[in-house]
């Protein structure tokens, strides 16, 4: 049984603690946080030890759950990993690309595993796509939200658009060739709406737009490629495929069929289809149970360190053209 133990125990810490104890193969142990009255708190709601340093948590754990604002993820992710523990950190991994490539690089010479919480990759809307050949030409996405003070230390680039970069990234599977971007701080001193778009060498376009000042939330995405629409609602975790298949195909079950149309002597369907997977999923329990999976079985996170890295990088780039392109 591999024992964990949780660094930062704030709102969203809080909701790590509460899933923890659910891991299989894991012992939520307890946790440390530079409140101590809150750190006793938490802990006490899961009857799990407060410690009263990093260094007393890191002695009794095999793995750490980094849930501490982003400016110490370098430094606690580092002090964890240089003690010999597997690592997992909340997203942005880091604050600068080199930070996260520094961890990328002692992890990867020491032979430890770092996952990095990019929970909209676990979303069941996205989950539930996995068995279809994602190859998107096109790709819009609206991540919208309601002010929140809490978040605002960090540009919404960061904050929100980031979760749709990372998808993107990883369906493109494409180096970026370039980037358009422009953003406007409206209620704190860091950008809170921003729109990029981004050209990937092999013809892709996405264009990508993320608030923290919106009326009304909305997390939604559109994907367009040859023979197939998907939309994707991150809120409502659901995903609807409009593709053609052939006449005779029988892999599209359950469908309804919504017409038919002729492409020289083949006859072609059109089909919806909204897949689906098991009640009760939930993305960031499942991220976490990944995470321990990787490092009980030794395999690769699917979001580890480097795919981070290269989130953030894309993200730096569109905050820079964002400064050079002040609205």
């Amino acid at each position: 049984m591999l024992k964990i133990g949780l660094i930062g125990a704030g709102h969203l810490g809080s909701i790590h603690a509460k899933l923890l104890p659910n891991l299989t193969n894991a012992e939520f142990i307890g946790l440390y946080d530079i409140d101590t009255d809150r750190a006793a708190e938490i802990a006490g709601l899961h009857s799990v030890q407060a410690f009263p340093s990093i260094e007393a948590l890191l002695a009794e754990v095999d793995l750490v759950d980094i849930v501490t604002p982003t400016p110490s993820h370098h430094d606690v992710a580092m002090q964890a990993l240089q003690a010999g523990k597997d690592v997992f950190i909340e997203k942005p991994v880091t604050e600068t690309v080199a930070q996260a490539q520094e961890i990328a690089k002692f992890a990867r010479d020491n032979n430890r595993k770092v996952q990095v919480g990019h929970i909209e990759r676990f979303n069941k809307a996205i989950v539930a796509l996995n068995d279809y050949n994602l190859a998107p030409r096109f790709v819009e996405s609206h991540r919208l939200a309601q002010f929140n003070p809490r978040g605002t230390d960090v540009p919404v680039v960061l904050d929100l658009m980031i979760h749709d970069i990372d998808i993107i990234l990883s369906l493109v599977q494409s180096p970026v060739a370039k980037i358009m971007a422009n953003g406007v701080a409206v209620v704190s001193e860091h950008v809170d709406i921003a729109n990029a778009r981004l050209e990937f060498e092999n013809g892709c376009v996405a264009n990508i737009t993320s608030s923290r000042i919106s009326q009304n939330k909305m997390r939604k995405m559109r994907m367009f490629q040859k023979d197939a629409y998907i939309a994707v609602d991150f809120l409502n975790g659901s995903a609807d495929v409009f593709r053609l298949i052939d006449e005779n195909d029988d892999d599209a079950s359950p469908t309804f069929m919504l017409g038919q149309i002729e492409q020289g002597a083949v006859k072609r369907n059109i089909v919806f289809e909204q897949p689906q997977i098991p009640e009760g999923h939930n993305p960031l329990q499942y991220e976490l149970q990944l995470f321990v999976d990787a490092v009980k079985e030794d395999t690769q996170p699917i979001v580890d360190v480097e795919v981070a890295g290269h989130a953030l990088d894309v993200a730096q780039q569109i905050m820079d053209e964002i400064s050079r392109n002040p609205v």
